[in-house]
């Protein structure tokens, strides 16, 4: 019997931490992919990734406009809100046997509640993980809303056994987002023009890609939203003084996150650092292989704590965003301070390369992802068993 598997994509890094399991779902004659894309994952400001999701072969079975901006909290609030309502119209159409929501970014709200009453029976990638800021809210909601739980680490299983999850329900599957950088770190080489391929602003087209680099990732923190501005600025600082190509990625879709695009833009402006270019997103694998390929990952991107241990490369993790996560030795944590950072990037950079870490998956999520997805007994009724 063949099983109606949704997927809700909401953001650009959701994609790259379901794509693998996309592939092996949309491979399996068992199994009826329902690709929903949702949120920020539509909008160009936010680099469009259901381009990304249609390229790679994707079919998107609805489309659900639902983002308010505006980089304050209520706008967050009132997306999740038009969310709900829109995506509970999604499932009354597709009538899917089992929807699957990603990671702990605000939207996956909408998704968990619309299907809980609904009463579809809901799966969640990336629980039982431990960050700072809202996202550790909505995980943990999220958690106790859903019925499968396809988590990255045996320390995520132990922490969803201690909220009272039933041990049946809990499967460790590895991070699919491993998936690509093991792929990656096959084979490495940077295959393609990073300006060419995607354009963005600012200085850097004339660099030769095989000279060293930094890449940075840098996102408002929701519940410190009103310091976004002053945060980004520091970080800004840092780099400009390093004098290093730069390769600058724009920050997510969360409160604060227009406060953070002004200062991009304020500083540029204003001190016009020739080493810097900015890029709004890029495909997945073209991602990894620029990030495997730089010195240092600079921000508070999680991709410095997962795809970074794994492909041995240095990360300065910056301010509280990250917090509590497990990570490998390749991070190093720092303040929102020019000079702090600016140190532990020379700091990072002096060790080279670290070892492989394993912490959040060996490389082969997807399949395990899809062989779950497809045979795993589905139920909604919650027992609790602490």
């Amino acid at each position: 019997m063949t099983r109606r598997i949704c997927v809700v994509v909401t953001a650009r890094p959701s994609y790259s931490r379901i794509r693998t399991a996309l592939v092996a779902l949309r491979d399996r004659a068992d199994a009826d992919l329902q690709v929903v894309v949702a949120a920020s994952a539509l909008l160009d400001r936010y680099g469009t990734a259901v381009r990304y999701i249609e390229d790679d072969g994707f079919e998107v079975a609805a489309r659900v406009q639902m983002v308010l901006e505006g980089g304050h909290p209520a706008a967050m609030a009132k997306t999740t809100g038009i969310g709900l309502l829109e995506l509970a119209s999604v499932f009354d159409h597709l009538r899917p046997d089992v929807v699957v929501t990603i990671a702990d970014r605000f939207e996956t709200m909408a998704t968990a509640v619309a299907a809980a009453y609904m009463n579809i029976p809901l799966a969640h990638i990336q629980g039982g993980e431990v960050t700072g800021s809202i996202d550790e809210k909505v995980r943990h909601a999220v958690t106790k809303l859903s019925d499968l739980h396809l988590v990255s680490s045996q320390s995520a299983a132990a922490r969803l056994r201690c909220m009272g999850e039933r041990e049946a329900s809990i499967f460790v599957t590895g991070c699919p987002s491993i998936d690509l950088a093991a792929e990656v770190a096959a084979s490495p080489a940077l295959d393609f023009d990073p300006f060419e391929r995607y354009g963005g602003v600012g200085a850097g087209h004339s660099w030769e890609m095989s000279s060293e680099y930094l890449v940075v990732m840098q996102h408002p923190v929701t519940t410190e939203y009103e310091q976004a501005r002053a945060h980004v600025t520091a970080t800004l600082q840092a780099v400009d003084q390093l004098g290093m190509p730069t390769l600058w990625f724009w920050p997510n879709v969360d409160a604060g996150s227009d406060a953070t695009s002004g200062g991009i833009r304020a500083y540029r402006e204003q001190h016009r650092p020739e080493q810097i270019h900015f890029f709004k997103n890029m495909a997945p694998l073209d991602f990894l292989r620029l990030l495997a390929n730089a010195r240092c990952l600079v921000g508070n991107s999680s991709v410095g704590i997962r795809e970074c241990s794994y492909l041995g490369v240095p990360a300065v993790n910056i301010g509280t965003r990250q917090s509590g996560r497990d990570r490998g030795e390749n991070v190093r944590d720092v303040d929102y301070d020019c000079e702090q950072i600016a140190i532990a990037v020379q700091e990072r950079m002096s060790v080279g390369r670290y070892p492989r870490s394993t912490l959040y998956g060996d490389g082969r999520a997807g399949t395990r992802i899809g062989s779950v997805l497809v045979g795993a007994p589905l139920s909604i009724e919650k027992r609790l068993c602490y």
